[in-house]
């Protein structure tokens, strides 16, 4: 079976874009809200979350200068 042609191709995306668009105006965001205030508590009482952070948090602090290194 050939490739399909770049018009049929662009045809078959184009259809695909419309139905997205369908689905999007018939089932809007149930809220307008930010982005951060949809997912806020979604890591709420996680352990990998916790040592997520942790673990973040000792990497942002061991690229500090040491307090007997000459920092200038």
């Amino acid at each position: 079976m050939p490739a399909p042609s770049i018009e049929e191709r662009l045809t078959a995306i184009e259809k695909e874009l419309e139905q997205i668009k369908q689905q999007l105006e018939t089932n809007p965001s149930q809220t307008n809200a930010p982005w951060w205030e949809q997912i806020f508590g979604t890591f709420a009482n996680s352990e990998a979350y916790d040592e997520a952070m942790r673990l973040g948090h000792e990497y942002r602090v061991s690229l500090r200068p040491k307090d007997d290194e000459d920092v200038s």
